[in-house]
């Protein structure tokens, strides 16, 4: 299995730290949260990662290397002084020839809990251009933002408007499982969000939805940081 993990943004709402720092590589309980992800991620039974990094790319590189001591192997895509958004981000990757025909999207603020094959296998079965993990949020960590009905996202929008609440019972997990055909499609070198193109495959009804059960984890604010760490110290050492 080969995961994406995008890794370029500039964490604006972790600033100061992220100036000189790119999140990828703050400190989670004493690691990298690179760290955190890449383990759990071979654990998991992904082998290859392509790290999508812009902001401070070059430090990520020294840090996690070919990610052989991870238990992986790691290639990187870097968008340059330029950031492309998410979705530019897979299509600049794509170009240089770093995909797979159906590939795993990791966030690189995501500490999750689920099992990735079982995503995985759902996607192949599923007959969708993509596969989006949610979780039954009902406003708990942040705005609810997808519909699920039938094992179908049929609605999902990164700004959900008021009023949409009842319907919109679910939030983006923070993995998914994309069709490489989905990004060929997308403009080469253009500021793209992954959240539109995600938009429009849910109301073509081509967007399946994967519900997981346990909540997720997330290094994209201080608050969501301390409450990680706070999730990590109730394990014992050596959790990955």
């Amino acid at each position: 299995m080969q995961c994406v993990v995008l890794a370029g943004g500039l964490a604006t709402r972790m600033r100061p730290s992220t100036v000189t720092t790119p999140k990828w590589l703050l400190p989670v309980a004493g690691r990298p949260f690179a760290d955190w992800q890449l383990r759990w991620l071979a654990a998991q039974g992904v082998d290859r990662v392509v790290a999508a990094i812009g902001h401070l790319g070059d430090q990520i590189r020294e840090e996690v290397g070919d990610g052989a001591r991870f238990g992986l192997h790691v290639d990187y895509s870097a968008e340059g002084p330029e950031l492309l958004g998410t979705g530019g981000a897979l299509r600049l990757a794509a170009e240089r020839g770093l995909l797979d025909p159906g590939f795993l999207v990791l966030y690189g603020d995501s500490y999750l809990s689920v099992d990735v094959r079982a995503v995985w296998d759902a996607f192949h079965t599923a007959d969708c251009a993509a596969l989006m993990t949610v979780y039954e949020n009902r406003g708990s960590f942040d705005a609810s933002n997808v519909e699920l009905r039938a094992g179908r996202v049929v609605r999902y929008t990164k700004r959900p408007r008021e009023g949409e609440a009842a319907a919109l019972r679910h939030i983006d997990y923070g993995l998914s499982v994309v069709d490489r055909a989905v990004i060929d499609l997308l403009p080469l070198h253009q500021v793209v969000d992954l959240a539109d193109v995600f938009e429009a495959l849910a109301a073509d009804g081509r967007l399946a939805g994967f519900e997981v059960a346990d909540r997720f984890y997330e290094i994209g604010s201080p608050a969501g940081l301390r409450d990680l760490e706070r999730h990590l110290a109730s394990f014992p050492e050596g959790r990955v």
